[in-house]
C-alpha cells in the first residue's frame, strides 16, 4: 500500500489530542447567556475565566483552557445555528465592520449551518488571515512597525493596550501559540484533514471578533483615534507570472493550454489516482478545483497550497526515510516543517545528504520545483502568494485569475509527475502534455540572478534611445571653443576596444565583428544572447548572492544616468531652440552632447562586464575557491564609480568635464584588473 493511501491523519498523537479531543473532554451544557448579554454584547469578564494559568509562572495553561473552553465553544455553536441569517446580521454585523471583511464573516455563518468540513477548513483559514490583518490596522493605533508574526502580534503591549492582555490570551488559546490549538498554522502548513477541524472552534473565532469589535469601538470613542486600513498589496505584473497561459498561444515552441473544463476533469482523475496526494486530503483537492470553476480564485489557492506543501513534505519524509517529520512537529520545529524547511537543500538538519533531488531523477527537475516555488512564495520581488493570503495583505475578492492558473497548472504537473507508471496515458493527454512540457522548461523570474538579467536588459533599452535624441548639428559640437582635442575622450576611445579584444573570448561568436568592436559588441543583441545563458539558482552559494547585490546596484547606478542623460538632453535641445540658454548654460550642453558620445559606449561595457560576471561568477564559485572580498571590493570600486557618475550627470550638477576625468580613471582601473578577470573566466570555463 502507498504512503498516501495509508497515512490517516498529519496531526501528531499530542497535536491530534488538542485539537481532536481535549475540547470534547468537558461534557457540561454551557449557557449562552453567560458570556452574551441581552443587548448582544459579549461578556468577557465571563470568556476570560475560563483562561488558566500555570502557577510557576503565571503563563497560560494551554490544556485547561482548552478542556475548559470547550463547552462554552459548542454553546456558540448551538448559538449560531438557532439564528436566521437576518437575526445574525442584525445582532453581527455592525461588529465585523473593523475588519474591513464584513461580508466574509458573515458567508461564515452559512457555513457554520451546514457543517461541511472542507469549507469550515477553508472558512478558518480566511477568518485567520482577515483577523490577523485587522488586528495589525489595531496596532498600528499605537504602534508603527507591524509585526510579520501572529504570535508576535497577538503577544504585543500594543494589543493588550486595547482589547486587554486576558482578552488577548482568549485569542492565544486558538490561534498564534504553538502550545495551544494553533489552528491558522495548521490549516495552513497543510497537517489537518477536513474532518479533523473541529466546527465549533470556528463558531467561537468569529463571536470573538464580533466581541473584539465591541471592545475596539469602547476604545476608539475614549481615544478619539480613527481606524485606518492599510491598503492591499497589488500583486507584481501578471505578464511575469505568465508560465501557463490562460489562452491558446504559441510561445517557446510550446502550444500551452488553457485550464479548461476538459483539463479540470482530467486533474480530478489525477487527484484520486496520484501518489503525491494524501488522501485525507483528497477533498481539498476536489474543493480547490471546485473552486477554480466557480471563479473563487482566491479560495481556490488558499485550498490548494497547503496541499502542494503536504505533498513535497510527503515525497520528502519517504525518500529521506523520516516518516515522523510527515506529522506535525513538535513545537520547537513547527515553523521549519513548511517550504522553507529546504525540502530540496542539499543536506538534512543532521548533515546528511537530502535524497529528494536525486529521486526526482531528471537532473533540471529539483530546479525547477524549487526555482517556481521560490518565485511563487518566497522571493521577496516575487508575489510571495502565501505569506500575503494568510496575513491577510490581498483582496480577495479581486483575486487574478492568471495566479490562480499558474498555481493549478503547476499542481496538475506535480500529480503527473508523481504518479505511477501505468498512469502514462494521462501524461500524454492532449490537454496534460503541454503543461508538463511547459514546466520542464521554466526558469526563475523573481531570484536576484533572474531580476539582475531583466535590470541589465533594461538599462542597455534606455541607452540605445541616446541615438535618437533630438541634438544640435554636428559642427556646433566639434567647432565649440574647449571642446577639441579632450585628452580624456582620446584615452578612452583607445581603450575601451582593448578591453573588449580581453573579453571577446568570453562572449558567444555569432554577436561579435572585429570591424567595429564597440558598436558591433556592445549591443542589446549580445546582452540578451548572455542573459539567455541558463544560470541554476539552486543552492546558489553565499558569495553568488553577496556579488549580485553590488552588480544590481551598479546596474540601477546605470540606468538612472541613462535617464538623467535622456531627460537633460531633451530639455536642453527644447532650451536651445527656444534660445533661453545663457552662454554658459550653451557651453555645457554643448560638453554633455561631446561626453555622452564617450558615455554610451563605457555603460554598455559596463553592462556587458556584469553580464560575464553573472554567466562565469557562479561557476567560479562552485568550482574553485578564491578570495572573493577582494573580488568584491573590485565591483564596489566600480559601484562607487557609478553612484559618483549620477552624481555628475543630475541636473542639478552638470559636470561634464569631471564626468570624463571619473570615467577615464574607471576605465583604467577595469584594465589593470583585467588579468586577474581573464583568470576567474578561464576557472569558470
Amino acid at each position: 500500500m502507498a504512503l498516501s493511501d495509508s497515512v490517516a491523519t498529519c496531526l501528531s498523537p499530542p497535536v491530534h489530542y488538542v485539537i481532536c479531543k481535549l475540547g470534547f473532554e468537558k461534557k457540561d451544557t454551557y449557557d449562552i447567556n453567560n458570556i452574551l448579554s441581552e443587548n448582544g454584547e459579549v461578556c468577557w469578564q465571563a470568556v476570560t475565566e475560563h483562561v488558566c494559568y500555570l502557577k510557576s509562572d503565571q503563563s497560560v495553561d494551554y490544556i485547561k483552557t482548552i478542556r475548559s473552553l470547550g463547552p462554552v465553544c459548542e454553546s456558540v455553536n448551538l448559538h449560531f445555528k438557532s439564528l436566521t441569517k437576518e437575526q445574525f446580521v442584525f445582532q453581527y454585523a455592525l461588529w465585523f465592520h473593523w475588519t474591513n471583511c464584513t461580508e466574509l464573516f458573515l458567508e461564515l455563518f452559512d457555513v457554520l449551518q451546514y457543517t461541511q468540513t472542507t469549507e469550515v477548513a477553508l472558512g478558518l483559514m480566511k477568518l485567520t488571515s482577515c483577523l490577523e490583518r485587522a488586528l495589525g490596522d489595531v496596532y498600528l493605533l499605537i504602534g508603527k512597525d507591524c509585526p510579520f508574526l501572529l504570535r508576535d502580534l497577538l503577544a504585543s503591549e500594543q494589543l493588550a493596550v486595547v482589547f486587554g492582555r486576558a482578552v488577548m490570551n482568549v485569542l492565544r488559546v486558538f490561534i498564534g501559540s504553538p502550545y495551544g490549538l494553533n489552528l491558522r498554522n495548521v490549516l495552513w502548513h497543510g497537517f489537518a484533514s477536513p474532518q479533523e477541524i473541529p466546527a465549533k472552534y470556528c463558531a467561537m473565532l468569529l463571536f470573538l471578533t464580533a466581541g473584539l469589535g465591541q471592545l475596539l469601538q469602547t476604545y476608539l470613542l475614549q481615544t478619539k483615534c480613527i481606524l485606518v486600513h492599510r491598503p492591499y498589496v497589488i500583486l507584481v505584473s501578471s505578464e511575469e507570472l505568465d508560465v501557463f497561459p490562460g489562452k491558446y498561444v504559441i510561445i517557446s515552441k510550446f502550444l500551452l493550454c488553457y485550464l479548461n473544463h476538459e483539463t479540470l476533469s482530467v486533474a480530478e482523475e489525477l487527484i484520486k489516482l496520484s501518489s503525491f496526494v494524501l488522501k485525507a486530503m483528497l477533498p481539498f483537492w476536489m474543493a480547490a478545483l471546485t473552486a477554480f470553476k466557480q471563479s473563487r480564485y482566491a479560495d481556490c489557492v488558499i485550498l490548494l497550497l497547503p496541499q502542494l506543501e503536504v505533498g513535497l513534505r510527503l515525497l520528502f519524509t519517504t525518500t529521506n526515510k523520516c516518516p515522523n517529520r510527515l506529522l506535525t512537529a513538535e513545537v520547537k520545529f513547527l515553523s521549519k516543517v513548511n517550504y522553507d524547511l529546504g525540502m530540496l537543500a542539499k543536506h538534512l538538519d543532521n548533515e546528511e545528504v537530502n535524497q529528494l533531488p536525486a529521486v526526482l531523477e531528471e537532473p533540471a527537475m529539483a530546479s525547477i520545483l524549487k526555482e517556481f516555488l521560490w518565485d511563487f512564495l518566497n522571493h521577496q520581488e516575487g508575489p510571495r502568494i502565501r505569506d500575503r493570503l494568510s496575513h491577510g495583505e490581498i483582496n480577495l475578492e479581486a483575486f487574478p485569475r492568471e495566479v490562480a492558473n499558474q498555481i493549478v497548472a503547476f499542481a496538475i504537473t506535480l500529480l503527473c509527475r508523481f504518479s505511477d507508471e501505468d498512469m502514462f496515458a494521462f501524461k500524454e493527454h492532449v490537454v496534460i502534455k503541454p503543461l508538463m512540457n511547459c514546466a520542464s522548461c521554466y526558469r526563475s523570474r523573481f531570484h536576484p540572478i533572474s531580476r539582475l538579467k531583466k535590470q541589465v536588459l533594461e538599462c542597455m533599452k534606455s541607452i540605445h534611445l541616446w541615438p535618437e535624441l533630438p541634438t544640435v548639428p554636428e559642427e556646433h559640437i566639434q567647432t565649440s571653443k574647449g571642446l577639441e582635442g579632450n585628452a580624456e575622450a582620446s584615452t578612452l576611445i583607445l581603450m575601451i576596444p582593448e578591453i573588449i579584444s580581453q573579453l571577446q573570448q568570453y562572449m558567444p561568436q555569432n554577436c561579435c565583428s572585429s570591424d567595429d568592436p564597440i558598436n558591433s559588441v556592445l549591443t542589446e543583441r549580445l546582452l540578451i544572447a548572455l542573459c539567455d545563458t541558463h544560470i541554476c539558482t539552486l543552492y546558489s552559494p553565499r558569495p553568488v548572492l553577496e556579488i549580485l547585490v553590488v552588480l544590481r546596484k551598479i546596474s540601477t547606478q546605470c540606468h538612472q544616468v541613462s535617464e538623467q542623460i535622456i531627460a537633460s538632453t531633451e530639455l536642453r535641445y527644447k532650451q536651445w531652440m527656444n534660445k533661453t540658454l545663457r552662454s554658459r548654460q550653451r557651453h555645457n550642453y554643448l560638453r554633455m552632447l561631446n561626453s555622452i558620445k564617450f558615455l554610451s559606449p563605457v555603460l554598455r561595457l559596463i553592462l556587458v562586464l556584469i553580464t560575464l560576471e553573472l554567466v562565469n561568477i557562479h561557476l567560479v564559485c562552485k568550482k574553485s575557491p578564491f578570495d572573493y572580498q577582494q573580488y568584491l571590493k573590485f565591483l564596489k570600486s566600480v559601484l562607487q564609480y557609478t553612484e559618483n557618475l549620477v552624481t555628475y550627470t543630475s541636473p542639478e550638477k552638470n559636470k561634464w568635464d569631471e564626468t570624463m576625468e571619473l570615467t577615464n580613471k574607471a576605465l583604467i582601473k577595469i584594465r589593470k584588473i583585467s588579468d586577474r578577470k581573464l583568470m576567474l573566466m578561464q576557472l569558470a570555463t
